[in-house]
This record gives C-alpha cells, structure tokens and sequence, in this order.
C-alpha cells in the first residue's frame, strides 16, 4: 500500500524487452536507501517489486498485464519518474489510501496557470468516470490529488508549486499520457452494493 506523496523523482537508466513483459532499472537514491529484493516500489503509480538493487539504482520486472494498463508501456532511458516505497505500519497517512494498481491511463488536455498554482485537465476514461467525484480523491502517476471537477470524460486538479516542483505533474504538458488510479473504497462499494441494487430493480 502506499499514500500518494512521492518521495523523490527518479530516472530511468535502462529498459530490456522480455517475452510479454519488460526489465526497467531506475535511479532513485532516496527510495534504495533501505530497499531489499521483494520490496515494493511505485513507479509512477505503478506497484513494482524490486528484484535487484546496486549503486542508487534498483530493477524490476513489469509484466504483459502492466503494461497493457500503465504507462510504462513506453517508459524510455532518461525519463524522470515518480517513486514511492510502501508505506509503514503507524505512518503518517499524508494522501490516501493507493495500491499501486493503475486502473487505466489518461491525458493531459490543457494547463491553466495562476500566480500560485496550476489547474490541469485530464481525460477520463469512460469505465473509470463513474468513481470519480467532486472533491474526492485520484491517484495522477503515484501522486494523491483531490478533484476540483469531474464531467463524464475529464476532471481537473489544482497543483500547488510544491507538486509541480517535485514530480512529473510539473512537466507534463496536451497530449502526455498518465497513469489514473481511482479510489478503491469506491470500487468496493460498488461490488457490495450492485446486487442488492439490481434486486430492487427485479421487485419494481
């Protein structure tokens, strides 16, 4: 599990195509400081398990389904990254509750700026609109963000300095692909709820 607050922004320094999969190495001080294999890692909002780390750097394997879901499909040698490690048990929950498990991905469509702060649009995807709702919560790349808006196929968000300054938001510009991850409580809601719904729709 993870919260959404990136802790340092890595680069990527290798990529090896496998048979339906791939082999990133990532640059990342911060997040190896303490890293072992089988550690989780998130890489743009992507859930990765380290399976080797050296020299500031750690590597992964991103499977056919991953990549068919996420970005990273065209991750490429010196591409910045957002990364988080897992979080601790009795840790502060700074964002919300991120699994690391991309739903789908989006794009940039437009960037408005204030003399504090940034509001960007998103495309929405029509399968994911229905969880995302004003002042809720999104995962944007692994960054935990509220929604400002929500139509049926975009949403924006208000970006203060610090998250331009510290993570790929502030370099993504109409027409860049990003990883959506919406709140999962409301999946789950859905799930236990749909039945009983549809129940009361048979008894009418």
């Amino acid at each position: 599990m993870f919260t959404g607050i990136v802790e340092e922004l890595g680069e990527v320094t290798a990529v090896t195509d496998l048979p339906d999969a791939a082999r990133v190495t990532i640059a990342g001080p911060v997040v190896t400081e303490d890293a072992k294999h089988g550690d989780s890692i998130a890489v743009n909002g992507v859930c990765l398990t380290v399976v080797d780390v050296a020299d500031g750097a750690f590597t992964a394997d991103v499977m056919r389904e991953t990549l068919l879901r996420s970005s990273l499909a065209k991750v490429a040698p010196g591409e910045r990254v957002n990364l988080e490690r897992a979080a601790a048990v009795g840790q502060r929950l700074g964002g919300h509750i991120v699994q690391g498990h991309v739903d789908g991905t989006g794009a940039v469509l437009a960037r408005e700026k204030a003399e504090h702060w940034e509001v960007v649009h998103f495309g929405l995807p029509p399968q994911l609109a229905r969880y995302v709702v004003e002042k809720g919560s999104i995962t944007v790349d692994g960054v935990s963000l509220t929604v400002v808006s929500v139509t049926e196929d975009s949403f924006t968000v208000s970006l203060i300095p610090t998250t331009l300054e510290l993570t790929t938001l502030g370099r993504r510009g109409p027409g860049d692909t990003v990883n959506l991850e919406v709140d999962v409580l409301a999946k789950y809601v859905e799930r236990l709820t749909l039945p009983h719904l549809r129940a009361a729709e048979e008894t009418r």
